[in-house]
């Protein structure tokens, strides 16, 4: 998904305010002249990344109308926004689920049912269990991020631990031929959980949207169709 020249404006400059960290002022100017950022303002949507679950189901057609979907890490709400309209839990008569969970708040949104919970609670996986009302989901998303120190191989460490539970949960409550998508960070130990990952998956790719940004080495991981053989009883939480 490319973004049309009427998206990209003049650079804007941002200068240092007093107070303000150096890396606070390149933030803010990346965000200002992010054209997606502008885009998501345009499209309704809560954040660029929406752009980024828009290009992965354009490519791999994870999401179809009538899925149960579980969505971690969800604030501040742009991939549950994305999905509620695919798999169509918006309307009105609806049976199928949206279940989106953060540590943050998340603004209501049409067809989500918001929990404001941490992932890692004891009781996180079995609340997310019975709001699903004990069915089995179609897809596992997660945009969850660990929260940077600025020391890149603890960071590395950090977000292959959070992409580790992501999946170990993931195959535990998809269906069999259920989808797995992760963000992950290249560094060198995301070699061994890659490895599990094609041990349960029939399918596993590598992607880089073109809404992620060129900077950064964020890739998001495909895994689709969970094999059948790998059914567990969600009964184990």
């Amino acid at each position: 998904m490319s973004i049309s020249s009427g998206y990209r404006g003049k650079f804007t400059k941002v200068k240092t305010a007093k107070g303000r960290k150096k890396s606070s002022t390149l933030w803010l100017m990346r965000q200002l002249n992010d054209p997606y950022v502008a885009k998501s303002k345009l499209d309704g949507y809560r954040s660029r990344a929406a752009y980024k679950l828009l290009e992965i189901n354009e490519k791999f057609r994870v999401l179809s109308p009538g899925m149960n979907v579980v969505d971690l890490g969800a604030a501040p709400g742009g991939w549950s926004q994305v999905a509620a309209k695919i798999i169509q839990s918006n309307n009105k008569n609806a049976t199928n689920k949206l279940i989106a969970i953060d540590l943050l708040p998340i603004d209501l949104i049409a067809g989500v049912v918001n929990l404001q919970k941490d992932f890692f609670a004891d009781d996180a996986k079995t609340l997310i269990i019975n709001n699903l009302d004990n069915q089995l989901a179609d897809v596992v998303l997660s945009d969850m991020a660990a929260n940077t120190t600025g020391h890149s191989a603890t960071d590395h460490l950090r977000i292959i631990d959070l992409c580790e539970n992501a999946f170990q949960f993931a195959i535990t409550i998809l269906k069999p031929g259920g989808h797995f998508i992760a963000k992950i960070f290249r560094g060198g130990a995301e070699n061994d959980l890659l490895n599990n990952i094609k041990q349960n998956f029939t399918t596993v790719k590598h992607f880089k949207p073109d809404s992620s940004r060129k900077t950064s080495s964020e890739f998001y991981l495909i895994a689709l169709k969970k094999n059948s053989l790998l059914l567990l009883s969600i009964d184990i939480f």
